[in-house]
């Protein structure tokens, strides 16, 4: 982890910058966790959750790959379920025969190098 000052970061937006940072580091073809991101956030800032980094990607993350960002058992809210899909199709990521992602080769490590 690098060393980041949370000074520089202080306030939601600071926050928000960090999640949306950690997702954009989501290599192709592969996924990471709303907690895996709320707890990289979570060890500079010291504060947020999962649902933090939710209402982060609700309000910015169209700015971002958001695909690459599922819930821990692999699956996609509902609601972008089939946009995530193709787009996990057209990146090779590994999916199971339910159309979640295969988390056991999907996950990627979460960093803020």
């Amino acid at each position: 982890m690098p060393d980041l000052d949370p000074k520089d970061f202080a306030g939601p937006e600071g926050y928000a910058e960090l999640v949306l940072r950690c997702v954009e580091r989501v290599p192709r073809g592969r996924v990471t966790t709303y907690g895996a991101v709320a707890d990289a956030v979570g060890a500079v800032l010291g504060r947020g959750g999962p649902r933090v980094v939710a209402s982060v990607m609700r309000r910015d993350g169209v700015s971002v790959c958001w695909w690459r960002l599922v819930r821990a058992d692999g699956s996609m809210v509902a609601h972008k379920a089939d946009l995530a899909r193709a787009a996990w199709l057209q990146e090779g990521t590994p999916l199971r025969s339910d159309g979640r992602v295969d988390m056991a080769r999907a996950l990627a490590p979460v960093t803020l190098a």
